[in-house]
C-alpha cells in the first residue's frame, strides 16, 4: 500500500534494526484519514470471505480494525490486556509476550461476543514475532470460529512471525512489507525486489 509506505518514510523513525516507532500517526497519535485508507484496502482484501467478526488486541490494533469494520459492516471485537471489573467472567484467554515492551499480558475477551458460527478476520498494527497474532489465532479456535486471515498494518518481514502463521496454513495480508531497518533506513520488500532486477 502506497500511501502507507510513503508515510512509513516520512514520519517513521528507526530506532534500531528490530525497532520502528510509529507514533505520529498509528500507534499514540491516529491519522483517521490514513486509518480510513488501511480499513479499506483491509475490506477490500477480505471482502469475498464472507467475515462476521474482526478481532484485535488493545489498543494500536484497535483503530484499523475498526475502519475496517466499518466497510465490512461487521463488529469488532478487542482482546484486552488487564482485567476489568466488568471483564470478570466466561473468558478466553491467551498469553503474549511484547518485544517492544519486554512483557507478557494475558489476554482476554469475553465468550459471548465470539462463536463457532463467526468467520472472523484477525487485524493488527505490527507483525514481527507472531506473539501478539498467536495469541489472537488461540483465543478464536478456542470459539470453534473460522479464522479467514490475518491483516496486519506493518510486516516486519525479516522477523520469523510472518513466515512462521503461513507454515500454520494462515492466510496474512500485510499492507506494508519491511525488508530491513539498517542503517537507519526503512526498505520495504518491493524496494528491495526492485533492486535486484
Amino acid at each position: 500500500m502506497n500511501l502507507l509506505e510513503e508515510r512509513i518514510k516520512r514520519d517513521g523513525k528507526v530506532l534500531s534494526e528490530n525497532v520502528l516507532k510509529v507514533d505520529s500517526f498509528l500507534n499514540h497519535q491516529i491519522d483517521p484519514v490514513l486509518m480510513l485508507e488501511i480499513g479499506k484496502e483491509f475490506a477490500e482484501r477480505f471482502a469475498k470471505e464472507g467475515i462476521t467478526k474482526i478481532v484485535t488486541i488493545e489498543s494500536s490494533g484497535i483503530a484499523p480494525a475498526v475502519m475496517a469494520g466499518y466497510y465490512l459492516n461487521v463488529p469488532v471485537v478487542f482482546a484486552r490486556k488487564r482485567k476489568s471489573l466488568t471483564l470478570n467472567e466466561d473468558l478466553l484467554t491467551s498469553s503474549v509476550h511484547s518485544f517492544t515492551k519486554n512483557e507478557t499480558n494475558e489476554i482476554s475477551i469475553s465468550k459471548k461476543y465470539i462463536t463457532e458460527m463467526d468467520r472472523v478476520v484477525i487485524i493488527d498494527d505490527f507483525l514481527a514475532n507472531g506473539q501478539a497474532a498467536r495469541g489472537l489465532v488461540e483465543i478464536v479456535q478456542q470459539t470453534g470460529a473460522e479464522i479467514a486471515g490475518i491483516g496486519i498494518v506493518i510486516e516486519k518481514s525479516f522477523q520469523p512471525g510472518a513466515e512462521e502463521l503461513k507454515e500454520l496454513g494462515f492466510r496474512v495480508e500485510s499492507l506494508a512489507r519491511i525488508a530491513s531497518l539498517k542503517n537507519g533506513e526503512v526498505t520495504f520488500i518491493n524496494e528491495k525486489v526492485e533492486e535486484l532486477i
